[in-house]
């Protein structure tokens, strides 16, 4: 949730560094926000789940980013511009018939 502020984040009810202590998951959740140059125009009340934390942050910054260009449609071109409105849609691949792993295969035995 975008809400005019002072910028305070909140991330699952605990602030920004302690959700995310490594400084480049911080700086890739605050991208949008620096790219639309609201940092401290807005707070931020995020809930996310799922994945690893890497995986969070890169939801996170694509749930900003999109709800940067719902309060401005303006903003739309520059976010768009650096990739943040552009989803990830890598997911795992599904196990088959007959293999141990989506790829892995039994081992073969030439006798």
């Amino acid at each position: 949730m975008l809400r005019p502020g002072d910028g305070k984040s909140w991330i699952n009810g605990r602030t920004l560094e302690d959700y995310f202590p490594r400084s480049a998951h911080r700086k890739m959740v605050m991208a949008p926000l620096e790219v639309a140059e609201a940092a401290t125009t807005y707070d931020l009340r995020v809930r996310v789940h799922g994945g690893g934390v890497s995986g969070q942050a890169g939801a996170v910054r694509h749930g900003i980013a999109r709800a940067l260009v719902e309060a401005d449609p303006e903003m739309r071109i520059p976010l768009k511009r650096q990739g943040f409105l552009t989803r990830d849609a890598r997911i795992v691949e599904r196990k088959k018939a007959g293999l141990h792993k989506a790829r892995k295969a039994p081992q073969f035995s030439k006798r």
